[in-house]
């Protein structure tokens, strides 16, 4: 594979899923670790990605904010827009992190009655332009990689609340294989913010449909409603028309 196509691949990577391992890419594009080493540097110092150890992150998960870099950004607001159509004043809603839920964020009704519980300090923070939301965000260890609080300390918050709502991104959604995700850590804590919410949403891009990582979070009979930019109709769609689950 010449350098460009590996370039190109990571870069696929990185847009589709936010953050990649070495490992991973190593795997993936059957080259040595030392090469992806190279390849990831030579695309850090065009300012194509974050070199981190043990992987790179987007462009766009790292600068949140910075709306001209967010990946599929057209796909993102389609996919909060429709989001936003699940969230009634009164609900306690739980979010993970990520771009589309910060898409999603920015969305809201302006005067929005309800509480959000959330993972993500930039959701948190856009969360706090609503005059009436209350924003509790739940603390721990701080993923340098997903952007999020993980570990012991916030599974053991997230046990003690139920929230009526649990909207969730994704970095593979597979029909048969349900969310799979390549964290440890990242893995537990979304099963056990799909445990302890009465319903979940998972916000997907299509292009992050039919991909299986290594890690299983949740059969895809776990999740109540599922949203993409797609019309519900569409054919991609047609593998995820099952009885439990709501295509948006």
């Amino acid at each position: 594979m010449l350098k460009k196509e590996r370039h190109d691949s990571i870069m696929r990577q990185i847009n589709l899923h936010n953050r990649v391992l070495t490992s991973d890419l190593v795997q993936l594009l059957s080259v040595s670790e030392d090469t992806i080493r190279r390849d990831l540097q030579e695309l850090a110092e065009h300012d194509q990605l974050y070199k981190v150890h043990g992987g790179a992150l987007s462009k766009s998960y790292q600068s949140s904010f910075d709306d001209s870099t967010v990946y599929a950004k057209d796909a993102k607001i389609i996919i909060a827009k429709k989001a936003i159509t699940l969230i009634k004043d009164g609900m306690v809603i739980l979010t993970g992190g990520g771009t589309t839920i910060i898409e999603m964020v920015k969305q809201l009704p302006e005067n929005l009655h309800a509480t959000f519980f959330t993972i993500s300090p930039f959701v948190a923070i856009e969360l706090a332009n609503y005059p009436r939301v209350e924003v509790i965000l739940i603390g721990g260890l701080f993923s340098k990689n997903s952007q999020v609080t993980y570990g012991g300390h916030v599974i053991n918050q997230l046990s003690e609340i139920s929230p009526d709502l649990c909207l969730l991104g994704t970095s593979a959604l597979h029909a048969n294989d349900g969310l799979t995700d390549t964290d440890w850590e990242i893995n537990q804590l979304k099963k056990t913010m799909l445990n302890c919410s009465k319903k979940t949403a998972v916000l997907c891009i299509s292009e992050k449909l039919n991909i299986s990582l290594r890690l299983k979070v949740a059969p895809i009979t776990n999740i109540q409603y599922l949203i993409t930019e797609l019309p519900s109709d569409d054919p991609q769609l047609a593998d995820y028309q099952i009885k439990s689950l709501q295509i948006l």
